[in-house]
């Protein structure tokens, strides 16, 4: 076997703090923060001369991690944001959660739109897209008994 398990998934913001909100009130906690630069920063993305903020967070059941990053340079140069759900590379993050209708009623609190509506696949799931900070896809899905 190659690998032992996805370590994390990374998005780009543009305000670190209220994605941190966010997905600290869908319940992810926050492992920690710094400012990530130098020589061999550049060497791992390509970008010479970064400096970038992240933030790490933790799911509750200790297994998923998400990285925020606000790159702080080089600035931005792609906006993904607003692409549809049919737009090829990388589109949204999932996360299970226990009560779909509350924490969607949470996190439209925090600014989050619903991007169609809540519908059930079968006897087995309840899910949703929104869009979260800055835009963000993500889905959230409820698991039925």
């Amino acid at each position: 076997m190659t690998v032992k398990r996805m370590d994390n998934i990374g998005i780009v913001v543009q305000s670190l703090d209220v994605a941190i909100a966010f997905f600290a009130e869908l319940g992810l906690e926050l492992e920690g923060r710094a400012t990530i630069e130098g020589e061999w920063a550049g060497r791992v993305t390509g970008l010479r001369d970064q400096r970038v903020e992240i933030a790490m967070l933790r799911t509750p059941d200790g297994h998923g991690r998400l990285e925020l990053s606000r790159f702080l340079t080089p600035p931005v140069i792609a906006d993904h944001r607003n692409a549809p759900v049919n737009a090829l590379g990388y589109l949204r993050v999932m996360f299970a959660v226990e009560d779909i209708d509350d924490t969607l009623a949470r996190l439209l609190k925090r600014g989050a739109e619903l991007v169609g509506e809540v519908v059930q696949y079968e006897d087995a799931y309840r899910l949703c897209y929104i869009r979260g900070p800055e835009g963000l896809l993500i889905g959230l899905a409820q698991e039925l008994d």
